[in-house]
């Protein structure tokens, strides 16, 4: 019994400590910033009412990728969701994708509603 409780705990120790690591280190991530600030720019370009992007930082994934889209190699993935701020409102969230490639340059970011 006392090994059972010791293996919950110390489970639930690595989650919530990987969690609280990952909630701290997402705002910092260039990956995550360079998401942003293109999917922005991207989204004012359509919409120039669009005022601000606010990535909601405890539904982000950020993955390390090595694979190909064609032949432009991807290598970090960001998933997650992101609240459209237009001139008079902030309406529900959208579920995002941007893709990365080497140096963290940008290669897609994806919104799905508008």
């Amino acid at each position: 019994m006392k090994i059972r409780k010791l293996v919950v705990w110390s489970v639930g120790f690595a989650v919530f400590s990987w969690s609280a690591q990952a909630q701290g280190q997402a705002p910092a991530d260039p990956a995550v910033d360079a998401c942003k600030s293109t999917g922005l720019l991207a989204l004012q370009e359509r919409s120039p009412e669009i005022t601000d992007l606010v990535l909601d930082i405890e539904s982000l994934a950020v993955s390390k990728a090595d694979t190909k889209v064609g032949d432009v190699p991807v290598k970090t993935v960001v998933l997650g969701e992101a609240y459209i701020s237009r001139k008079q409102q902030t309406g529900k969230p959208d579920r995002f994708v941007c893709l990365l490639g080497e140096k963290g340059k940008v290669l897609l970011t994806f919104f799905t509603a508008q």
